[in-house]
């Protein structure tokens, strides 16, 4: 988020671009590059509060679609994330038969995907435990975020 040859990069091509998309904390590099700013995106679940910081209008779900943005979630909502981009390019159709072909029927064996699903005490452990690495993110967010500012 503080590489400008890559911020650069993703500015220029993002002018050309029929979609801009991203997946995860892929989001955080579009909004440090200014492409989200006051878009609706989505990102990981722990990285919400940096996409926030950098101008978007941070929105849980797994797939975010605003105008030609398309965000996804966490990695595993990267399939998610892929059927939409399917549908958009070629129709839902096509989207649904891809999902067909890949089986892409999920059940999850346990139910804490996700801090809606997980116990409260198994959302606090993983967030104690990366409580330095998320400050630090959002440390550098909030950098970006001024940059973009200037």
């Amino acid at each position: 988020m503080a590489d400008d040859a890559v911020l650069s990069f993703l500015r220029r091509t993002a002018a050309t671009s029929r979609y801009i998309t991203s997946v995860c904390t892929g989001s955080l590099l579009l909004g440090a590059a200014g492409l989200l700013q006051g878009y609706k995106a989505t990102t990981h679940w722990m990285a919400m509060d940096d996409l926030s910081a950098l101008g978007a209008i941070a929105v849980s779900d797994r797939v975010v679609c605003d105008r030609n943005r398309i965000t996804g979630a966490g990695v595993t909502a990267g399939i998610d994330f892929a059927f939409t981009v399917i549908a958009q390019l070629w129709g839902e159709p096509v989207a649904r038969a891809v999902q067909l072909a890949l089986e892409y029927d999920p059940k999850p064996q346990f139910t804490a995907g996700s801090p809606r699903t997980a116990l409260p005490a198994e959302v606090q452990n993983l967030q104690d435990r990366m409580r330095l690495f998320l400050e630090r993110r959002l440390a550098v967010s909030k950098t970006a975020a001024a940059r973009l500012k200037q």
